[in-house]
């Protein structure tokens, strides 16, 4: 019989259980959320699982794609509601970290649940062997551990971490239900202490606090050494552990001290004295607005932990850091900070140089092999690499003579590699991947189907053309696809030629296109500082071919003869909507940030956005039925520059359609969008023109009197009125009739139009330019 599921038992409705089931909720799948009963018997029985379930909808970033996901969640208790187990076919248990309490809650599991189910920990570093004493054969054949990292709908680490019983069917079935239904990145775990991201990553926290003082560095100055220029998150080294909470810190840090036996790491793994002062003071972080750092009025002060009082942030001076930051790449970087010679290069060293040994000495201990431990600390820490990765990046052989030098003992499979004539632990020929297995040999590096890599396709030589910022990639099976990779995507001539360049391509040789890549953010729109140097240079007939081709080229997509799939993710803004409206479908990944943002900098949406989002609204209206609410809610989106939290949201705000596809698991995007236009492809017929009706001058006028409306209630300045005046005459059609047909051609005028008349705008330009020195939006 196939197993699936349909239903979840949460068990614990803490912070990480209520977002367990809230990401559940995101992908459709029921949950029943049980929390303890109030002491007070006067109180709600399932005040507390209410609590959580209802603390979702106030959580910032926001724990559902949508509002009404919380509807999927039915709540309960640990007394009352048991039997209804047997309605769940995965049980995770989320409770308090305390052995004696978990196995608790196992021995009432056991009896409740149906023969078969699923049940899990999400344990943060338990021992799975030890939470399943006393329990049947059956239930340990179905236990085992699904360590989620906070939050779970943001965060793509899963652990899964086998118990000593647990049956192969059923780690198999959880790994393809976590990645293709939770889209989350999977990571096999051995049952050690802390698993593997936050053993090596607690580890690596607690050496970079050891030495900066040793090193007599502040904590933002090792923050500034230790975030973005080394490939980290910008949080890097003690704002993480405020986001993280230094109690939860402590508590993981000491579940290490008290399980290891070697003496020299269970030294590693003793918090030090201003840290546990901290805990004790009860400034643990983010939760209390007090932490490592504290914002006093508008500023935001560091801690000096050897007084224990919060200073104004002070500047590193570091002339090896600032040469990183002058280096293009990551290994670049690297090279220039470990191997320099000042006090910052001494600090990153040692730490990277002890971080990299113990991910080596508990490599076969804590995974199978170095590539679970590398996606580990990618997925789970916000790693750019994982440490074998770094160790390649700054020289396997280099670092390993520099670390011998200092006396350091290097594992004796690390110097097997090296012994062998190898210099890395990852290596690739044509795309195709291999990594140093902890027995000493190479072996491949097995991608799943799904994960399409156009880093790989390039290095087969799959580029069908390119130029500095487009490609067009033969995806295979006669699909192709259109890859953006100019800074931040932003769209300028290159990528509008290569658009032109696609659109005739793949009309002539290809079955159809994906528009995709993989970058960091799908697009963040046009390309503003070229936009603002033709305005002010007064290049009106530049402006206007740019603007012209580039709504050509939208064109051009939208009606060849060929089905064209769009597949956006994380930030998609301005014309990065537009470039993925004239798509037949959009496949999105679920974590899409969509918006028409043009207002923000004084400006309108120019490739066609402003007629898209007309016919998206008006496009399924009965005829006879009143045109301007649709057209109200059109402009309303672009006016106030609305901007998706999720793909879902996006669906609600009119951007994406009912028949757009959702992907959650963002790394087979691209896979899901080509199966897209494959099953599009051989009975496609191209869209014929549209003839769009209009509301008109007196839709006009409505339009307008709301925007007046916002004036005067102290909304909108007397420029937000002007841009959006701009808006509403494009979305109405003009100064026509109410009711007058007119084509897409007409709308993309009025929008051109619009849109150099904004560009001639002193306001605007004072908008553009703050935007791209400031990275925000100005009100003026």
């Amino acid at each position: 019989m196939e197993r699936k599921i349909r239903k979840v038992a949460v068990l614990g409705a803490g912070v990480m259980g209520a977002g367990i089931a809230a990401h559940l909720a995101n992908v459709g799948v029921k949950s029943l959320l049980l929390d303890i009963v109030p002491k007070d018997p006067e109180q709600d029985r399932n005040l507390f699982a209410k609590r959580g379930r209802d603390g979702l909808l106030k959580q910032k970033p926001a724990a559902l794609y949508t509002a009404e996901g919380i509807n999927l969640i039915e709540v309960g208790n640990f007394e009352d509601d048991l039997h209804r187990l047997q309605e769940c076919d995965w049980v995770i248990e989320v409770v308090v970290e305390n052995l004696a309490v978990k196995r608790q809650v196992y021995e009432k599991i056991e009896a409740a649940v149906r023969p078969g189910t699923i049940v899990s920990s999400n344990t943060s570093g338990m021992s799975i062997a030890a939470m399943q004493e006393g329990r049947g054969d059956s239930f340990r054949k179905h236990f085992l551990g699904t360590h989620f990292f906070n939050p779970p709908r943001y965060m793509k680490l899963l652990e899964i971490i086998p118990g000593p019983e647990t049956d192969p069917a059923v780690v198999e079935f959880m790994a393809n239900f976590a990645e293709k239904r939770l889209g989350k990145g999977v990571v096999f775990a051995k049952d050690t202490v802390n698993f593997i991201a936050n053993r090596i990553g607690t580890y690596g926290l607690m050496i970079s606090a050891q030495e900066m003082v040793k090193q007599g560095l502040g904590v933002d100055e090792v923050d500034a050494l230790t975030g973005p220029v080394i490939g980290r998150p910008k949080s890097a080294t003690f704002r993480t552990l405020d986001i993280v909470g230094l109690d939860t810190f402590v508590h993981v840090a000491n579940n290490v001290h008290d399980s290891v036996s070697d003496e020299h790491e269970k030294a590693t793994f003793v918090i030090p004295e201003f840290l546990q002062k901290m805990v004790e003071n009860g400034w643990i972080g983010e939760k209390v607005k007090k932490g490592f750092f504290q914002k006093i009025g508008k500023d935001i002060h560091a801690l000096d932990y050897a007084t224990m009082e919060y200073r104004p942030r002070t500047k590193i001076k570091s002339a090896s850091l600032e040469m990183a930051k002058q280096q293009k790449s990551l290994k670049e970087k690297l090279r220039v900070l470990v191997y320099g010679q000042d006090k910052a290069s001494q600090f990153l060293w040692n730490v990277m140089k002890r971080t990299l040994l113990y991910s080596a000495e508990h490599a076969s201990e804590i995974a199978d092999d170095i590539v679970n431990i590398d996606r580990a600390m990618k997925w789970g820490f916000n790693w750019q690499t994982g440490p074998f990765e770094t160790w390649d990046l700054i020289g396997v052989e280099k670092s390993v003579a520099r670390m011998e030098a200092e006396g350091e003992t290097i594992p004796a499979w690390v110097k097997d590699l090296l012994a062998s004539g190898k210099s890395s632990f990852y290596e690739s020929e044509l795309g195709a991947k291999s990594f140093y297995t902890l027995s000493g040999e190479f072996k491949g590096l097995e991608e799943k189907k799904e994960n399409i890599s156009l880093a790989a396709l390039k290095e087969q030589g799959r580029v069908i053309k390119k130029n500095s910022g487009a490609s067009l990639i033969d995806l295979g099976d006669g699909v192709a696809a259109l890859e953006f990779h100019s800074p931040n995507q932003a769209i300028g001539g290159d990528i509008v030629a290569m658009m032109h360049y696609a659109a005739q391509e793949v009309s002539q040789n290809y079955k159809g296109l994906v528009i995709g890549n993989q970058a960091n953010n799908f697009c963040v729109g046009a390309n503003l500082m070229m936009i603002l140097m033709a305005a002010q240079d007064d290049d009106w007939d530049e402006l206007d071919l740019t603007i012209r081709q580039f709504q050509n080229a939208t064109m051009a997509l939208k009606y060849m003869d060929r089905p064209v799939v769009a597949a956006p993710f994380a930030m998609t803004l301005g014309g990065g909507a537009e470039v993925c409206f004239p798509a037949d479908k959009i496949v999105g990944a679920a974590e899409s940030y969509f918006g028409l943002v043009e207002v923000g900098v004084g400006l309108l949406p120019g490739g066609g956005g402003n007629k898209e989002i007309l016919l998206r609204n008006i496009e399924n209206v009965p005829e006879g039925i009143d045109l301007q609410p649709y057209v109200t809610r059109a402009f309303e989106t672009i006016a106030t520059a609305k901007v998706s939290t999720s793909f879902r949201d996006g669906q609600k705000l009119g951007y994406f359609r009912q028949s757009d596809e959702m992907t959650v698991n963002q790394d087979f995007l691209l896979h899901d969008a080509k199966q897209s236009v494959l099953a599009m492809a051989e009975n496609y017929v191209a869209p014929t023109p549209k003839r769009i009706k209009v509301v008109g001058e007196n839709g006009y006028a409505l339009l307008k009197l709301g925007a007046q409306t916002m004036k005067l209630s102290g909304y909108a300045s007397d420029h937000d009125v002007k841009i959006a005046s701009k808006v509403a005459n494009v979305l109405c059609g003009g100064q026509v009739i109410g009711g007058s047909v007119v084509s897409e051609q007409y709308l993309l005028d009025l929008e051109r139009e619009a849109f150099l008349s904004l560009c001639g705008e002193p306001l605007s330009q004072q908008r553009m330019q703050f935007m791209l020195t400031k990275g925000k939006p100005l009100r003026n």
